[in-house]
């Protein structure tokens, strides 16, 4: 026993390691969900340590608490906020739906810290006044998610943007094959491609932020089942004017405690978003992909900065890393949003009852979304190379490039030169001297690729692909 203590609960007396600072219930939890391994992540502890100092705060002003419990509230609260005891928060992901261990895993805790200063506290009939689970936890959701998706994730993806618009910039007036179904098409430039990236990026920013408005909305203040039983009506307006002093960024409380409790539609909502940005940078990723394919085989447009070996059994061979890790990213974080979904799913009357699930996906999606970004635009997107002489070649040799001859020569005629330049493997230019009765100053004028990027009438017939 020696390396134990006895503490007790509702259900009665439990051992609990001698120097651990939780109690009984997290124990309980402990014992009862051994199934992962995965924990509620830092994030998500910080918002929590966030919300009971903030509880503490408005508890205090409403007369609810003495000062010196406050205080004492306050400061552990806010040492749990700063990471000072993440091993004290042990509980599998896997767990009671509400999360409610977790909820007196931090409360417990808190008084632990508190006690420890003199103070006489209890955990749940002074750090968990006017609280219940069932608002404490949708409510660190819609807090880490909110200040994850401002300090990590918006950052990052604006700093992506910009390292697109200057590769754009650089690259404006650099023509290149176009592509439609993997297919040679009429030319683009490389800055016209990137800036299809770019518009993406953005899309997705507004996309994010907007959502966030409803993520910003608390439903602390509904307690156990959003009628506010023991609490004061003025608990849940007061946590969000304390959680905006103390974090910087605005929130509110919710309009109906009972939607912020029995649904998460604004967590499916951002997850949503998440998936959409998520598809957009997959999409980025396998553009550079392909270019970058090759050196000799594949497009070869590109080449991507050599980062590591990329084989253990061929050596020289450079692989694409960076754009294949935010592929897999993206793929994790559309899981991660199906689970979401399903977890949205299940708010039976007036609770959800999955959400530690859904803290822990929506975070590691925001998180990792953020890292892989940052990524791409320094390790990949920065610093490629364009492969001048391929581009041109593969210009040179574009049949497609005939399609600006159609509103001099026809379509069917044009077809003709273009097959013939593939058969033979020659430039579009030489077969159309033989074949289309321009002159060498006509066709160079209408095929000019670059000129051929800025639109305008350049071919007749109609059609898609």
């Amino acid at each position: 026993m020696s390396g134990f203590r006895i503490e007790h609960d509702s259900m009665g007396e439990l051992k609990v390691p001698a120097d651990a600072l939780y109690g009984a219930q997290t124990q309980r939890a402990i014992d009862n969900f051994p199934i992962s391994g995965l924990h509620l992540p830092r994030s998500f502890i910080r918002a929590l340590g966030l919300i009971k100092a903030a509880a503490a705060e408005a508890n205090l002003a409403l007369g609810y608490l003495k000062k010196g419990q406050a205080a004492a509230i306050r400061k552990a609260a806010l040492s749990v906020a700063d990471g000072q005891f993440d091993d004290q928060f042990p509980i599998d992901i896997f767990q009671t739906g509400s999360g409610t261990s977790t909820n007196m895993n931090a409360n417990e805790v808190i008084a632990h810290v508190a006690a420890k200063g003199g103070a006489k506290v209890h955990p749940n009939d002074h750090v968990n006044y006017g609280q219940s689970s069932n608002d404490v936890i949708p409510t660190t959701i819609h807090v880490s998610t909110t200040l994850t998706a401002h300090e990590e994730l918006l950052p990052a993806l604006k700093h992506l943007k910009r390292v697109i618009d200057k590769r754009a910039h650089e690259l404006r007036n650099v023509p290149k094959t176009g592509r439609t179904h993997l297919m040679d098409a009429m030319p683009v430039t490389f800055g016209q491609e990137l800036s299809g990236w770019s518009a993406q990026i953005d899309s997705a920013i507004e996309r994010i932020q907007d959502s966030l408005k409803r993520m910003r909305q608390l439903p602390l203040g509904g307690t156990a089942v959003g009628t506010g039983i023991n609490a004061d009506p003025k608990f849940g307006a007061g946590v969000a004017r304390e959680l905006k002093k103390l974090t910087g960024v605005r929130f509110d409380s919710a309009g109906n405690y009972f939607e912020g409790m029995a649904a998460q539609d604004a967590a499916v909502e951002l997850s949503g978003q998440l998936k959409t940005l998520a598809v957009a940078l997959m999409k980025i990723a396998n553009d550079l992909r392909w270019m970058n394919s090759g050196p000799l085989a594949g497009i070869g447009e590109i080449e991507l900065p050599a980062l590591q070996p990329g084989s253990s059994i061929m050596p020289g061979k450079v692989n694409p890393v960076i754009p294949e890790a935010t592929t897999m990213v993206a793929a994790q974080v559309i899981g991660n949003d199906a689970s979401i979904t399903i977890a949205g799913q299940s708010g039976n009357f007036q609770l959800n009852v999955m959400l530690p699930l859904i803290a822990y996906n929506l975070l590691q999606s925001i998180h990792i979304l953020a890292n892989v970004s940052r990524l791409l635009a320094d390790k990949a997107i920065a610093g490629f190379k364009v492969n001048a002489e391929r581009v041109n070649l593969a210009l040179a040799m574009n049949p497609i490039l005939v399609t600006a001859l159609n509103p001099v020569i026809g379509y069917e005629k044009g077809a003709a030169i273009a097959k013939q330049a593939y058969k033979e493997k020659r430039p579009i230019m030489d077969v159309a001297l033989e074949k289309s009765g321009l002159s060498k100053e006509e066709l160079k004028k209408l095929l000019d690729p670059r000129a051929l990027t800025k639109g305008g009438i350049h071919g007749g017939g109609g059609g898609g692909g």
